[in-house]
């Protein structure tokens, strides 16, 4: 069993629904692809991406490699402006926008591992927790991170502020709310600390 990531050129972010439908014989040709296709080549010669025509480049993962090798398809693809779809987890990677942290980093139950997600991507991830996937965090790495993992009745959220070395928990009763708590985190902000009851752990 392998696994594909299909690389190509959008104007404007799109939603999963878009790449899922992408037509992507009928993409036009940019040098991006060939740029991206080239320098991944490089870094990694066992995992070479194809490229079609210039109009987006797949690559093919072994199942040993996927979680590793995936998490440098995203950068790269990012950091050449195009986007990245994963068919397998449905979910797809715009260049941005991202939130304010640099170096943030999107994990997720299932493997998945982002550099500097797009806000796009970290909602999409979020949508997707369940037994499959049983919990997302986004990290700020010697700073702080917020954390979900479905629960009875909804899902529990977890804040921690590693500088003071405190780590609080809650209960929040449907994906939305914690699609909005991540997404306020992701911009810096706290509202979700003052919307719910926090129990320190």
């Amino acid at each position: 069993m392998t696994f594909t990531l299909l690389v190509w050129h959008e104007p404007a972010p799109i939603s999963r629904e878009q790449a899922a439908g992408t037509d992507l014989a009928g993409l036009a040709p940019g040098p991006a692809v060939a740029a991206f296709a080239d320098e991944f080549g490089k870094l990694r010669p066992e995992a070479a991406p194809e490229v079609v025509e210039d109009r987006y480049a797949r690559v093919t993962l072994a199942p040993e490699n996927v979680d590793e090798l995936s998490t440098e398809v995203f950068a790269l693809a990012r950091a050449h402006g195009l986007v990245c779809w994963d068919p397998e987890r449905e979910l797809v990677h715009n260049p941005g926008p991202a939130g304010v942290y640099e170096g943030m980093q999107l994990h997720t139950g299932d493997g998945l591992i982002v550099l500097d997600p797009d806000l796009g991507l970290i909602r999409d991830a979020l949508a997707r927790l369940g037994p499959g996937n049983p919990f997302a965090a986004l990290v700020v790495f010697g700073r702080h991170f917020v954390q979900a993992s479905p629960e009875e009745g909804g899902f529990e959220l977890e804040y921690k502020d590693s500088v003071k070395g405190v780590l609080y928990r809650t209960h929040v009763g449907d994906v939305a709310e914690v699609q909005r708590a991540f997404q306020e985190y992701a911009m810096d902000g706290r509202g979700f600390l003052e919307r719910h009851d926090w129990a320190e752990v």
